[in-house]
């Protein structure tokens, strides 16, 4: 089958990314079903694959991809032969099952990801438990594709492990990728006052033009102040950030009394310097937030099936321009999913 590959690790990424025509076609095993992919996206952790992700021992040549679209076209023991020729979206996040035991309780989830821990959906065909995957009817598999795990991810950062609420102010750091512009869209949905930064004018222009009510321009200075300003004062009530350690502080200072800081990334660097006093003063929150279940992913996409969010695409590629694609991701200069057409 065909198939992007990431030959070996280095960076940057995109000159190790090949498109090849004979690799091997993967089948279905217990509870699984095979899809001919339609549609497949970039994120992030496409990018870490390349470079290598500590403490995961990748074997290159390796196909990437978390976000996948397509038709199902075998099954394997155990599933439902109904579910031939559905048109299914991909959760990626596959919760494992733990051992219990008779003196602990478990109170947090073990995911492993497709794309990362096994291969994904840059290739023509991929496999996935029957229960990771969401019948999306005739919805456009490149739009599907686009809106899978953004959305997710930002829908258990707001609802899940943040407790949002309608009429609650938020602040969005770096406006322009996937998961930035799903929380605009689901805090515009909610009739949510948001605020967004971005290194970039260009973002923050397209960012109002899709709702945002307030732009900050990040010029690598503390910004909280004009987040204060624009809130009399006040603060916001949730801060949602991917970009981690340079912005920290900015997002810190800029939290309301009793707000919550979220975060599901942190691209400049993880070792953030905070400030406890202010922390515990003010009563803030920190939570972390990763990926999402399929009880979150039916919701989410509830608002893809009627219409009500459209998510924000960059870019489609050709499978055989797929390192072109890797590039754009790479030089940060995206706003919006980067989608490989596979049809």
């Amino acid at each position: 089958m065909n198939a992007i590959v990431i030959q070996q690790r280095g960076n940057p990424v995109a000159p190790n990314v090949k498109y090849i025509e004979d690799a091997p076609k993967p089948a279905p095993g217990l509870g699984e079903v095979l899809v001919r992919t339609e549609a497949s996206a970039l994120n992030s952790l496409d990018i870490w694959i390349g470079r290598g992700v500590p403490g995961i021992d990748t074997i290159y040549p390796f196909s990437s991809g978390s976000d996948g679209v397509g038709r199902v076209v075998e099954v394997g023991v155990g599933v439902e032969s109904a579910w031939i020729g559905r048109r299914v979206l991909l959760n990626a996040a596959v919760v494992q099952n733990t051992t219990p035991h008779p003196d602990r309780v478990s109170v947090g989830e073990d995911i492993r990801m497709i794309g990362e821990h096994t291969a994904g959906t840059m290739r023509e065909f991929f496999v996935a438990p029957a229960t990771n995957v969401l019948d999306i009817g005739d919805i456009d598999p490149v739009k599907a594709c686009a809106f899978g795990l953004t959305h997710l991810t930002a829908w258990r950062m707001l609802m899940t492990r943040a407790r949002f609420q309608p009429g609650m102010i938020l602040l969005v750091t770096g406006i322009g990728g996937g998961v930035a512009l799903a929380l605009l869209n689901i805090a515009k949905h909610f009739g949510c006052e948001v605020i967004v930064t971005s290194r970039h004018q260009s973002k923050l222009d397209r960012a109002m033009k899709l709702g945002a009510n307030h732009g900050i321009l990040d010029d690598g200075s503390d910004w909280s102040k004009a987040v204060r300003a624009i809130t009399g004062k006040r603060g916001v009530d949730i801060v949602a950030d991917s970009v981690g350690r340079a912005v920290h502080m900015s997002c810190i200072k800029s939290l309301a009394r009793g707000g919550v800081l979220v975060t599901c990334g942190a691209t400049t660097g993880g070792d953030a310097n905070t400030d406890l006093s202010r922390v515990f003063w003010n009563q803030l929150t920190i939570v972390g937030s990763t990926m999402g279940d399929m009880t979150e992913f039916r919701a989410v996409s509830v608002l893809l099936k009627s219409g009500s969010i459209e998510p924000v695409i960059d870019s489609v590629h050709r499978p055989h321009n797929a390192s072109l694609a890797f590039e754009k991701l790479e030089s940060a200069t995206q706003f919006g999913k980067i989608v490989i057409d596979w049809r």
